[in-house]
């Protein structure tokens, strides 16, 4: 592992799957765990609240998934993002045009054994790790979504995964707006990530000086890198047990 020497005043942005957490074949499958838990809320207290997960999931999604737990977060991308004194922000986008692209992937996704679709409200997703070899024809299949849609709209290709969402919102707009308010504000941001669609947070966290971190094998604008999930866990394990003493949220 190639890592950052830890620092006290870190704020940190959190990717979920194949971050925190192994993928699993179906985004309902992942299955967090009490210790997983322990150490996000010992995480949240350790920064004095300054921590976000930052995914492709939607907020609700996110909720259920870490349930008790309700971080600071950002959803789909960053279309939608709860900040830390718990109000919800949401970019207003012609949403409603995406029930005609919605009904076309469902129906698509339903003529394609092992893909699946995932409809998320502000975006919409094709999942094809049960069915690699249909990679080419999901991709095709909401690029001409993008298409017909236009400007607003754009195609985000990810880990087994292509997504149709919204044009102009990244994990890294999201990052950039949390960093703008307490109590991200005046510190250094470490965003960890595994995926494509994380790049975009590792080149604002890069302007912020602050410590990117590419999780696993691949190519990558991030300045550091750790191997998998469970390092990732071990790591922020590390930082709590260093730097938590006596803080609060």
């Amino acid at each position: 592992m190639d890592l950052p020497e830890p620092a006290a005043d870190w704020v940190f942005f959190l990717d979920i799957d194949g971050t925190l957490l192994e993928h699993a074949e179906r985004p309902d499958a992942v299955r967090p765990g009490e210790p997983l838990f322990r150490l996000l809320a010992e995480l949240h207290r350790a920064a004095g609240g300054a921590l976000a997960l930052i995914s492709g999931r939607s907020v609700s999604d996110i909720d259920a998934l870490f349930s008790p737990l309700r971080l600071p977060a950002a959803g789909q991308h960053g279309v939608e993002r709860r900040d830390a004194s718990g109000a919800v922000h949401r970019h207003a986008f012609p949403t409603a045009a995406l029930r005609g692209a919605a009904a076309r992937i469902s129906e698509f996704a339903a003529c394609h054994p092992g893909l699946l679709f995932e409809d998320k409200g502000h975006s919409l997703a094709l999942h094809y790790r049960m069915a690699p070899q249909l990679a080419g024809a999901a991709q095709a299949t909401l690029r001409e979504a993008a298409e017909r849609l236009g400007e607003d709209f754009e195609v985000l290709d990810g880990k087994m995964v292509v997504e149709l969402k919204p044009s102009g919102r990244d994990k890294g707009s999201a990052i950039e707006e949390f960093m703008r308010e307490p109590p991200f504000a005046g510190r250094t941001p470490v965003f960890l990530g595994d995926d494509q669609t994380d790049e975009y947070g590792f080149g604002v966290v890069n302007r912020l000086g602050g410590q990117s971190v590419k999780v696993g094998p691949g190519s990558s604008g991030a300045r550091w890198r750790i191997v998998d999930a469970l390092a990732v866990r071990a790591w922020l394990h590390e930082w709590v047990a260093r730097f938590g003493a006596g803080r609060t949220p």
